[in-house]
């Protein structure tokens, strides 16, 4: 085990990421312009897509972080049988579920069950299919709808808040099962389909459009909440979540709802473009 890696196992989680959370939040003017100067230099950020292209506009570095889009700048696939990329950012892995197992690097992999908290939930998607898209600091941060669907429930599973970053995927046993995480539960014209939003090491805010602020507050125990009967439908394309300060999206779907296109790892992705076709 690299001493990199080692880290991540001995680092205080949750405190870094309360103490990350207070830093992207601080209204200081000079400091938010600096840290959000810094990582459009650092990251080559296209500013020139956002809807206030002006950096000096946001009150605080979440704010930019999470920035909304200008009009037009991302698009749904024109095929109204595609299904849509969630995400802007790279494929970390997409293709099959095998036997209930989700791949996540060479040797590795986790179940469906256990990235969902939820055996019987996570039945649909034994043989079905699977996207995982990690987001980068210079990417969009907010998550769309693949296909429309209403909300069934959410599941707040607790965890540790490992890095998802290549090096730390390759090398960390079932990460994506082990990082805290919001999964969201829809009900489609096609069955059931499953999004979940895994929290990372200083990366681990979530906010859902129909809920506000899901993470934090970390969770202790799981959590869930029924929204069957709220009204809860989102189109296709249509924003879901965001994450704040940025993590990993991973999009579950049953076997013979959909097919995914052939998605190699590093693959760059962008929101609305087509991930693959409801059947």
């Amino acid at each position: 085990m690299s001493p990199k890696v080692a880290l991540q196992y001995l680092l205080p989680h949750r405190l870094l990421s309360r103490l990350a959370y207070g830093v992207a939040r601080s209204r200081a003017v000079w400091f938010k312009d600096w840290l959000i100067g810094l990582v459009i230099r650092k990251f080559k950020v296209d500013m020139a897509e956002a809807a206030d292209p002006e950096p000096r506009n946001y009150p605080h570095f979440n704010a930019f972080f999470t920035r909304a889009l200008r009009e037009g700048a991302r698009v749904a696939d024109a095929d109204p049988r595609a299904l849509l990329m969630p995400a802007d950012g790279k494929i970390s892995q997409a293709g099959r579920i095998e036997a209930g197992r989700i791949f996540q690097a060479k040797e590795q992999s986790f179940t469906a069950a256990e990235l969902l908290g939820d055996e019987a939930l996570a039945a649909p998607y034994a043989d079905g299919w699977f996207a995982n898209i990690y987001l980068s600091p210079r990417d969009y941060h907010r998550v769309h709808m693949p296909w429309a669907g209403t909300l069934v429930e959410t599941l707040h599973v607790p965890g540790r808040l490992f890095t998802v970053a290549p090096w730390g995927v390759q090398a960390i046993p079932r990460l994506f099962a082990r990082n805290e995480r919001l999964v969201c539960h829809f009900e489609t014209e096609f069955g059931p389909m499953c999004s979940v939003m895994v929290g990372a090491l200083l990366v681990s805010g979530v906010e859902s459009v129909w809920n506000g602020e899901e993470i934090p507050p970390y969770a202790h125990k799981p959590v869930r909440r029924d929204w069957r009967g709220q009204g809860i439908t989102l189109g296709r394309f249509a924003e879901m979540a965001r994450f704040n300060y940025g993590s990993t999206v991973i999009l579950l779907f049953p076997r013979d709802a959909v097919r995914l296109d052939p998605l190699a790892t590093e693959t760059p992705t962008r929101v609305g473009q087509r991930l693959g076709t409801v059947l």
